[in-house]
């Protein structure tokens, strides 16, 4: 069993600093492996060696120096645990020196060591004033406080002691390691073939552990790839994790399919997405601002990606149009394609006319929505996550900004929006359901939405204020149609159907906050709403009443009743007679038909009475017993068989239900 701590070590510097010379001293491994590096006598692209210091196995990453080529370097700087920042004693703090510097601040790296090479050619008094300018450098920064020694690779000084003060950043990094989801993640920055063998892939481990024999996942692809063989620092292995550089030889795909850029990961772990909401953080010395609606290169992972800034909010919570140097803030970046990130990953944007670092930040959300920057709700919670520390804080905040969908909130995915172990988040979720702070919302008989209390109460809020805005647009009804309201709630209809706005209902009738009247429930109304009618409106309910009133077992239909009445507006009609339902002064027996409550309470004692004697009752016999039309008995049988009253069998209808109840009990 390798007992060894596997970790990642960066170089970072400007060029002819030597970096490369530093590495192949270190190592022994030339990292120059292009032809057009060995002629040229620079780094272009990404060079990797190993080296061992007391329990850590190092990946040595080194990185090219020369401004053409940070794209390059910042392929492989995302996953460094230690920063070697290499600065010749001769030439002191270049521009490369400075960036690359900003880049491992916005990066996150944790440890580092400076080595000031070429020591051999510059005298003592300008070693030290080399160093004074390097610690004013780093102060504030990661760096602050590291070691600083200086080495030559002509002589072999300082070599040994570089070694130790590694070794001693490696155990800061142990003693503190970041953490570690548990699910296989690695970006790739190299694709080649080999003869015999097929496709192979390199890159850094950044989370889990893989062995041979298993499946894994390409992004932005969405593949399945199968691992047929595993290498670490040269040498065939069963099984790579976190911290170690591999090679992954590949099946079931092809070399042209593949890109620096792609991700490898645990199936089901991943997802590509086209806008990520971000903590954003401007470089101390960056020479122009970021700005709202700017387009920048992302550079996350192995991979780049053009990309559209929307600024939110500044480190003060105001919206501004632009950061300044030094100064943080909240935005969303928009992607040309879609792209693979976790929470809490770092990431680089560069102008690219010139090329220049201008900032970074890390991930908060890595599938997000849109954010306006007058939506002051969500981006108060995309703050709060920025400030979550705590498992359970965390996931809540992180589970109130992803759109509610049984479908999302798996094990995975809260793995990677969170950032926890899926032992950690699943506790964390356990406690979230214990304490309330997660609620299960129905939306079908076996389906749920698991949304966060404060969302909910959103939600109730929202759905109070869209009856308050129909009762103003409807001021003459008591009670508003639910279909109404699932129009003006479209966005949470289409996340639980009508299901998810009955489920809201309910738990506002449950506070005494709406009533919900019929069965399902058809219409519903604040608790505190009074139907306001004006003087003529009340005059022409009046005069409604005593129309269908005075006409007794023959009540006029709604035309006749508009005619009769003047009224213009047939639909004012409908919402006064409504209101009138609702009142219980009358009764709806038919669409359009209606009779006066105390004339068809006297229909129902009649015909309840009379089935109590015959037992059956023709349709002719009702008509007679009623002394009505056949125009008016026909709707009135079906009223009665609706309500239980009558049981029609056949012909002829029986006492229902309803009027048995009223039998006394003997």
């Amino acid at each position: 069993m390798n007992s060894y701590v596997p970790l990642v070590l960066g170089t970072a510097g400007h060029i002819d600093h030597g970096k490369t010379a530093l590495t192949r001293a270190l190592t022994g491994v030339d990292t120059d492996r292009l032809p057009e590096e060995k002629a040229r006598g620079i780094t272009i692209d990404l060079g990797f060696a190993s080296l061992r210091l007391g329990r850590y196995e190092l990946a040595v990453v080194d990185v090219p120096g020369h401004e053409r080529f940070v794209r390059n370097m910042l392929a492989g700087a995302g996953g460094f645990d230690v920063a070697l920042l290499v600065v010749a004693a001769d030439d002191g703090i270049m521009p490369q020196t400075r960036e690359h510097f900003e880049i491992l601040k916005l990066l996150g790296i944790p440890q580092g060591v400076i080595a000031l090479t070429k020591r051999d050619l510059v005298e003592p008094e300008w070693l030290d004033l080399v160093r004074a300018d390097l610690r004013s450098l780093i102060v504030g920064s990661f760096l602050e406080g590291c070691e600083i020694v200086p080495t030559s690779t002509v002589s072999g000084e300082g070599l040994a002691e570089l070694k130790e003060a590694l070794e001693r950043a490696c155990h800061r990094v142990a003693e503190r390691p970041r953490p570690d989801p548990g699910r296989f993640r690695l970006a790739i920055d190299r694709v080649f073939t080999r003869e015999g063998l097929g496709v192979i892939v390199t890159g850094t481990v950044v989370s889990g552990a893989v062995t041979v024999g298993e499946d894994l996942e390409c992004w932005p692809l969405g593949r399945l790839v199968k691992v047929r063989g595993l290498q670490r620092h040269g040498r065939g292995v069963e099984r790579v994790e976190r911290g170690a550089r591999a090679a992954i030889h590949l099946g079931g795909i092809k070399q042209t399919d593949l890109a620096r850029g792609h991700e490898l990961a645990t199936p089901g772990y991943l997802n590509a997405s086209r806008r990520l909401t971000v903590e954003l953080r401007v470089a101390c010395d960056a020479p122009r601002p970021l700005r709202h609606r700017g387009r920048y290169r992302l550079h996350l992972g192995s991979g780049e990606v053009n990309a559209g800034l929307i600024l939110l909010r500044n480190e003060e919570g105001r919206p501004v149009s632009q950061l300044d140097a030094g100064q943080t803030g909240l935005g969303q970046l928009v992607v040309a394609r879609p792209v693979t990130a976790v929470f809490d990953q770092p990431f680089i944007l560069r102008e690219t006319t010139p090329p220049t670092t201008l900032g970074g930040g890390r991930v908060l959300q890595p599938e997000a929505g849109p954010i306006r920057r007058r939506d002051a709700v969500l981006i108060e919670r995309a703050q709060r996550l920025a400030q979550a520390h705590d498992p359970v804080e965390r996931l809540e905040r992180a589970v109130a900004l992803i759109p509610p969908d049984p479908d999302r909130l798996t094990p995975s995915s809260l793995c990677r929006t969170t950032g926890l172990t899926p032992e950690v988040a699943a506790a964390a979720w356990a406690e979230l359901k214990r304490t309330g702070m997660i609620l299960d919302l129905a939306i079908g008989p076996r389906r749920a939405l698991s949304v966060t209390r404060e969302v909910v109460e959103e939600w109730e809020r929202r759905v109070e204020a869209a009856l308050t805005r129909l009762h103003a647009a409807r001021p003459r009804q008591s009670t508003i149609p639910r279909g109404h309201l699932a129009a003006e709630l479209a966005d949470l209809a289409q996340r639980g159907g009508e299901p998810l706005i009955a489920t809201l209902l309910e738990r506002l009738r449950d506070r005494g906050r709406i009533l919900i009247e019929g069965d399902p429930p058809a219409r519903v109304a604040r608790i505190d709403h009074q139907p306001r009618l004006s003087q003529s409106e009340r005059k022409l309910k009046s005069e409604l009443l005593q129309a269908i009133t005075s006409a007794g077992l023959e009540p006029p239909d709604l035309k006749s009743l508009t005619t009769r009445l003047g009224i213009k507006k047939p639909s004012l009609a409908v919402e006064l007679l409504t209101l009138l339902v609702e009142e219980e002064r009358i009764v709806e027996v038919a669409p359009g038909l209606w009779y006066d409550a105390q004339i068809e309470a006297e229909i129902r004692r009649r015909v309840t009475a009379r089935l109590k004697q015959v037992e059956t009752m023709s349709m002719a016999e009702l008509r007679d017993l009623l002394g009505t039309t056949r125009k008016y008995a026909l709707p009135l049988g079906e009223y009665l068989d609706r309500v239980g009253v009558t049981l029609r069998d056949g012909d002829h209808r029986r006492l229902g239900p309803a009027a048995r109840l009223d039998e006394p009990i003997d």
